[in-house]
């Protein structure tokens, strides 16, 4: 669901990019104030394993494939500001690094994803929880978020489409949507299987839990796994092909490794793998920084 910068370019974008920095301002804010912050490894190790993860494409049906978004499981793992902040920053990272989504169409891809996708769907999830409060009702209010949370995302990816691009609502709208259906599915299996694997080791400061587990895992997927995703172009450009609204062009701007390459490599597999473990190592210290960053703003805060 990465936007490419020829699909927006119009009005839209500078509206996503005001939209998106208030959200991640808003964002850092709750994310100080909160009492239940994750360690600054562990924000590494959730972000690097979505990142991971996102690498991952799997076939839905008739040639077409859809990836995790990941925003219900960042905000189940970590909270759902700092749900957001993870997402933002692999939509980040993965459109300065890989040219994994335009630059002048970075605010609407955090909008979808991140602001969206962790945001709305971290609080929706909250909300079930709240009133399935058994333990499988946590993780069945999960798994319906989770797929949600795609179907909101998809849903708005087909308003942004037919506001720039003068292309016929509904016909996007059914076809973004009944595809991104599939794709929620998977995304909510990921997203519970994840969770079941992961509560036992807490990120959280209340809980002394180890980031070994997340951050081998981002590990193992980065580099062995995603050499075997699927190949077949994602739902939003499977739908673009078919309605014939991708037009190609040079992109603005092209990170160092394109299409999760590693430029020196010929193996493509180890290729892919190596610009995977990249991805997982800028990830992780990336994240790092932040959180060390916004502690020490909470630390001189209480101070002064």
């Amino acid at each position: 669901m990465h936007i490419p910068d020829s699909m927006l370019q119009g009005s839209i974008c500078p509206v996503t990019a005001t939209v998106s920095a208030a959200g991640i301002i808003a964002a850092c804010c709750y994310g100080l104030k909160a009492k239940d912050k994750p360690t600054a490894a562990g924000f590494g190790a959730i972000t690097a394993l979505i990142f991971a993860w996102q690498m991952m494409n799997f076939p839905i049906m008739n040639g077409t494939s859809g990836h995790l978004l990941g925003g219900v499981l960042a905000a189940s793992l970590l909270g759902t500001p700092f749900g957001v902040l993870a997402i933002t920053l692999v939509v980040t990272i993965q459109s300065l690094v890989f040219s994994d989504g335009g630059i002048t169409v970075l605010g609407a891809n955090i909008f979808n994803m991140a602001i969206l996708g962790a945001g709305v769907g971290g609080m929706l999830r909250s909300k079930l929880v709240t009133l399935w409060k058994s333990t499988q009702g946590k993780y069945a209010a999960t798994a319906v978020a989770a797929w949600l949370s795609v179907i909101v995302a998809s849903f708005a990816v087909s308003v942004e489409l037919a506001i720039d691009s003068q292309i016929a609502f509904f016909e996007v709208v059914s076809a973004m949507v009944g595809t991104h259906a599939l794709i929620g599915v998977g995304e909510a299996f990921i997203t519970v299987a994840c969770c079941l694997l992961l509560s036992a080791h807490s990120v959280t400061t209340k809980v002394k839990g180890p980031v070994a587990v997340p951050l081998t895992a981002a590990v193992v997927v980065a580099l062995l796994l995603s050499p075997f995703a699927s190949g077949f172009p994602d739902g939003l450009e499977w739908i673009a092909e078919k309605y014939n609204f991708l037009h190609e062009s040079a992109p603005a701007f092209v990170g160092p490794l394109p299409d999760y390459a590693f430029p020196s490599l010929s193996n493509e597999m180890l290729s892919t793998g190596v610009a995977g473990l990249v991805g997982v190592i800028i990830s992780f210290g990336m994240a790092w920084i932040i959180l060390r960053t916004m502690e020490f703003a909470t630390t001189k805060q209480k101070i002064t």
